[in-house]
């Protein structure tokens, strides 16, 4: 072994690493200075510790102690916690323990329902082979994959996982799976000649990649890269870079808690600077106040409420098969402006499938797809079928004898494939003509030529009662210059129309479909051994057969709901751009015509990129980088991005979006770990459910908001009024508001979770990521019903107070009015602008009755038992306090509809009923 390969120490300096694809495997040898008998163990061992072990780096974990702490850090649990110091300085210590067990749920929910980022490396350092044949010191040894290093020439075959990046030195019949990073639905065919230097992942034909699977034949190669600095390392190491962004919603939270919080200090600041220089309050006395005015103002129970209404959505989400991973996603969806979707497996069903198929003088579609054996062919254009056609089972037949597929039928009724995606194809096409496993069983198969890429075609020799024939299929530009005659409808043999052939290929092919053909010839009954020169001549072609991975039947009504909804639908995909462009114009994705290509990206400044990313709808070859380039631009636009995906490119860009959805089944681990939501049928459609489910929970949580606001601004006006004239008693104490807050707030609020998605919810533009919780109209709603409500609570206070002397009488009513001003309210709030009480809307919630109901009792037990008298300091009322009491809530409704029927005739809204 010379010296200069075997026992260098280290290689020099390498050229990057996208230029190994194009080199000749002399140069890479030279360049790695190693040669085809390996290197030495000696020097195998001192690269390994120059470079380090295969594998990806380990990040130390966060500690679960800083993730549960971490789940503090909100400015509304701020806001709680500050109410908890207040109750505890009121002694109020129920109250305390209430308000810090809501925020020990909030934390202990969040905790539970956020990944890890560790999460989606671990699942990416799977992926690299346990173990590995490589030569050492000239001969073939089994090593752990992690002690591999750059110069180590593998030896792989079938069935074999990749274990690093490895460039070409031999390959025979070499295919392999590289769906999770380029989006290939089918597997690709390896050779050990160069290409060219700009060739995008998927068309480096030289180059096997780390975490891929050998699906047929066998080779060696050179180790060009190990560990991070593979393609698989790469894409590890983009997603541990990647931000993860602040959801719409939670931006919006935050924005309106320090705005909510702010105000409360500098009201509260005022308010005790007025009363204790402009009112004569003493300083015990105005403190005590502005506590009541703090306690009020906060809106205790907002956070649970908003935590429960979204775990209600994820828990109506998974009863749709769409499993949401963290909380706030589940109202992101309904803010979304584009989905992002990669093609294989999400738009289509990753299943090839025969859709056409080509003879001499007539053609034939093929219906049905996937793997399932069922679907009518006809003669194409016609309603006749052709399923008895002699020459067309006689072409499905060669097709299936040089077929290496097999499949299982699982449990669930579905049928897992062994074996090449295009084989399995041809084989369903056969199955379909009544050739199924049994009748092929009629032909014994003699001998083989399993594919080869340099060769373009597979063969077989087989044994029938007819006769031996050889089965020959592959590349229909090879077969032609095979064969001298083609068969005819009647059986017939003539002479070969190459041009027909040529532009019924060349017209297929413009529709994105892959194309086989499949020929035939008799040899001697004797024929034992087929070579090639026995399969390369006199054949007879029997027909074309055109494939393609379908779109799924139910995704185009789906790209279009959404796209009714103003969302925006983009295929982003590692398959050719013809077949890209063909799949998007069935789906209604773009024009069906365009599609940019990642070579065409890499050549874009930022601002170009923005340009194309907003125009175009189909971008193919692209890789991890381009998906992540092109998710950044669409949110430097502004977008909200959903982006959809199963493989292991994806992780990246799932991590990215503001909402990644991965595929549930055939998804990768790392793309499951890297989303928020997961899909668990792989199903599209889910999509367009989850983001009306989404919307939904949107207008849910902001009735809820504007339905517990005006309660805090009502209880806040009365002890602002209690100051202003000079009241040495509030009307309603600190700890009669908490439970208000806390308990008959809450319950009502917790009944919008339930309400259905209003009619026009799928008809909307999403919203502006922008647009504050509350908009000017819904401010002014909360400040007008926080009068009316804290108006009429201490008109009665007052009224009472005058007329029976009684002063924990007159709270008792002054609490109650505000609880009947609630329950009112509560029924205004269920939809913004139409009437409640129209038949076909007022009984679509049953949670509402339920929620009264539930309100009427506590009010029942805080007003008549001992106990609750005696801890909140009121007394019994009697019927006719009562009277008052429903009345004040009959106003409250009348004066908030009348509100609203003025909007609406200004707005120019018809009365929705």
């Amino acid at each position: 072994m010379p010296a200069n390969a075997a026992n260098s120490t280290s290689p020099r300096d390498a050229p990057k690493a996208a230029a190994w694809h194009s080199l000749a495997v002399s140069d890479v040898l030279s360049e790695l200075e190693t040669e085809t008998q390996g290197l030495s163990s000696e020097v195998a061992a001192q690269r390994l510790e120059k470079y380090g072990p295969n594998k990806l780096p380990e990040e130390p974990p966060v500690p679960a102690w800083r993730r549960f702490l971490r789940q503090f850090n909100n400015l509304l649990i701020y806001v709680l916690l500050a109410a908890a110091v207040v109750t505890a300085a009121l002694n109020d210590w129920l109250e305390t323990g209430v308000i810090l067990a809501v925020v020990l749920i909030n934390a202990i929910i969040g905790f539970i329902q956020e990944g890890k980022a560790e999460a989606a490396l671990d699942a990416l350092r799977s992926m690299l082979a346990l173990q590995a044949v490589a030569l050492r010191d000239g001969h073939r040894v089994t090593v752990s994959a992690e002690d591999l290093v750059p110069g180590d020439v593998v030896l792989i075959e079938s069935g074999d996982r990749v274990p690093a990046d490895m460039r070409l030195i031999e390959a025979h019949n070499l295919r392999a799976e590289e769906a999770a990073l380029t989006g290939e639905s089918v597997p690709s065919n390896k050779a050990r000649a160069p290409v060219g230097e700009e060739a995008s992942l998927g068309d480096r034909r030289s180059m096997l990649y780390a975490g891929t699977t050998i699906t047929s034949g066998a080779g060696h190669g050179v180790v060009v890269a190990t560990g991070s600095t593979t393609e698989v390392g790469r894409i590890g190491e983009m997603v541990s870079r990647v931000i993860q962004l602040k959801t719409p919603f939670l931006t919006a939270i935050d924005n309106f808690s320090r705005v909510l919080a702010y105000a409360i200090l500098g009201i509260g600041a005022a308010l005790f600077a007025f009363g204790y220089f402009f009112r004569g309050y003493t300083l015990d006395e105005i403190f005590l106040t502005v506590i009541g005015f703090a306690v009020a103002a906060i809106p205790e129970g907002l956070p649970a409420v908003i935590t429960i209404i979204l775990a209600l959505g994820v828990q109506r989400m998974a009863q749709q098969r769409a499993i949401v991973r963290r909380l706030p996603a589940v109202e992101t969806l309904g803010s979304v402006t584009v989905i992002c979707s990669d093609k294989t497996g999400t738009l289509t069903k990753n299943e090839m499938t025969v859709r056409k198929a080509v003879m001499a003088g007539v053609r034939y579609d093929v219906a049905g797809e996937g793997y399932t054996p069922k679907g009518r062919i006809t003669y194409e254009g016609k309603d006749e079928d052709a399923g008895d056609d002699g020459p067309l089972r006689d072409m499905a037949l060669g097709a299936a004898l040089t077929a290496e597929a097999e499949f299982r039928d699982n449990e669930d009724g579905t049928r897992l494939l062994s074996g090449d995606p295009t084989d399995g194809a041809v084989v369903v096409l056969a199955e379909k003509l009544g050739l199924d496993r049994t009748a092929l069983r009629a032909y014994r198969r003699v001998d083989r030529l399993p594919f080869e890429s340099d060769k373009q075609y597979a063969a077989s020799l087989v044994e029938s009662e007819a006769g031996r024939f050889v089965y020959v299929k592959g590349a229909p530009e090879r077969l032609l210059g095979m064969c001298r005659a083609q068969r005819q409808r009647d059986g017939s043999s003539d002479e070969l129309d190459r041009k027909h052939w040529e532009e019924s290929a060349k017209e297929l092919a413009s529709q994105a479909f892959r194309l086989l053909a499949v020929a035939v010839k008799r040899v001697d009954a004797d024929a034992e051994e087929l070579s090639t020169d026995l399969a390369e001549e006199g054949l007879e072609m029997l027909g074309l057969v055109a494939l393609i991975d379908p779109p799924r039947e139910e995704v185009k009504e789906s790209v279009a709901r959404c796209q009714r909804a103003g969302i925006r639908v983009v295929m982003i995909t590692g398959d050719h751009a013809l077949t890209a462009s063909a799949i998007a114009g069935q789906l209604g994705i773009g024009d069906g015509k365009r599609a940019v290509t990642g070579q065409e990206l890499d050549g874009l400044d930022d601002e170009k990129l923005e340009d194309v990313a907003a125009d175009c709808d189909v971008f193919a070859r692209a890789s991890p980088e381009h998906k992540l380039k092109l998710l950044e631009a669409l949110q430097r636009r502004g977008h909200v991005s959903a982006m959809t995906g199963d493989g292991v490119n994806d992780a990246p860009a799932l991590k990215r979006a503001d909402v990644g959805v991965a595929m549930g089944v055939k998804g990768s681990e790392a793309a499951k770990d890297a989303s928020e939501m997961v899909l668990a049928d792989d199903n599209f459609t889910t999509i367009a459910l989850a983001v009306e489910e989404g919307r939904a929970i949107y207008d849910n949580l902001k009735k809820t908001i504007l339905f517990i606001l005006p309660t805090n601004g009502a209880e806040a006006l009365v002890v602002i009024a209690s100051i202003m004239v000079v009241l040495t008693e509030l009307p309603i104490t600190p700890v009669q508001i908490l439970w208000i807050n806390m308990i008959t707030a809450v319950t009502l609020a917790l009944a919008l979770a339930f309400e259905p998605p209003e009619a026009d919810v799928m008809r909307r533009p999403p919203r502006d990521r922008d647009e504050p919780i509350l908009s000017s109209y819904l401010v002014w709603r909360i400040v007008y019903v926080s009068i009316v409500m804290g108006g009429l609570t201490l008109v009665l206070f007052f009224m009472m107070l005058e007329r029976y002397g009684d002063l924990e009488l007159a709270r008792a009513i002054a609490v109650n009015t505000l609880v009947a001003g609630e329950l009112a309210y509560l029924l205004n709030t269920r939809f913004l602008w139409a009437f409640p009480l129209s038949p076909k809307r007022f009984f679509t919630n049953r949670a509402v009755f339920v929620s009264i109901g539930v309100l009427i009792f506590f009010q029942m037990v805080f007003t008549y038992t001992a106990p609750m008298q005696l801890w909140f300091g009121v007394t019994g009322m009697k019927l006719e306090h009562w009277g008052y009491v429903i009345l004040a809530g009959v106003i409250v409704f009348v004066v908030v509809e009348i509100e609203k029927a003025i909007v609406r005739i200004r707005a120019g809204r018809k009365l929705q009923t």
